[in-house]
């Protein structure tokens, strides 16, 4: 008998380290496909993770990220499946802050996903997202100041705070005791986004969020080095990274034509 129980304890033990070990198998896949900018594959090989288990932190934050790359493709005349694929993305990430609360990357997904609902909405709208988007982002930065896409987030929540109407803000204050509208500036954001460039200068997204913010600054100059270097960048892991220098090139020749 105690023969018997050894040997299932062993078969046990050697189940949970193959299982583990598929877990790290179908992440590792993942993260390829992401950076070969295929949105559907990586969303595929992040479920598998899931399905064998699903309180994998690194299987969920990483989903959560793939599945905000694959909304981002959906039009939006498909607008109910591209919502419900950022509600599936909030589900996750929040689903990561649950298993491992005190680790970074859980929490900037939260205000990624948050963040990405917000923007698809109406001005008074998206006043009610702004709380939790800076939130998480702020707990991700606490735990991690060094966190180039928690950076982001913020420096973009300033920056999107700021483009608000003057009457959507007044009317989040009045109405819903948001005083952290007040908190934003356009100072906030340049500083965060450059913070964000210095991290991770071979990103895309981050040189450009931060020439539009500088832009809208009434700074155009000073947005000109970043626009640039967006030209010179190879595309990088984001799927987005094409349409960001699309982006870029095109404000570029804007801010050149004035």
């Amino acid at each position: 008998m105690r023969a018997l129980t050894i040997a299932a304890t062993a078969l046990l033990a050697c189940a949970a380290a193959a299982a583990a070990q598929d877990v790290a198998g179908h992440i590792a896949a993942g993260e390829a496909a992401r950076c070969r900018r295929n949105a559907p594959e990586a969303v595929q090989s992040f479920r598998a993770a899931l399905a064998l288990d699903s309180l994998s932190y690194d299987a969920n934050w990483r989903a959560a990220q793939a599945l905000v790359d694959l909304a981002l493709e959906v039009p939006d005349r498909e607008r109910p499946r591209r919502d419900s694929i950022y509600a599936e993305a909030r589900a996750l990430a929040e689903r990561a802050v649950r298993v491992s609360p005190n680790a970074a990357d859980g929490h900037y997904m939260v205000a990624v996903a948050v963040g990405r609902v917000a923007l698809t909405k109406g001005p008074r709208e998206r006043v009610r997202y702004a709380r939790v988007v800076r939130d998480e982002a702020l707990r991700a930065s606490e735990l991690n100041p060094q966190h180039p896409g928690a950076l982001h987030v913020l420096g973009r929540w300033n920056a999107e705070i700021q483009r608000l109407p003057g009457i959507t803000k007044f009317f989040a204050r009045t109405f819903l005791g948001a005083s952290i509208f007040s908190e934003a500036t356009w100072e906030n954001a340049e500083q965060y986004l450059t913070r964000a460039t210095y991290i991770e200068p071979q990103n895309i997204y981050h040189h450009l969020d931060l020439a539009e913010a500088l832009v809208d600054m009434g700074r155009p100059q000073d947005a000109r080095p970043h626009l640039e270097r967006v030209a010179q960048l190879p595309l990088g892991c984001d799927p987005q990274d094409a349409v960001y220098k699309q982006d870029a090139a095109a404000l570029l020749q804007r801010i050149t034509r004035r």
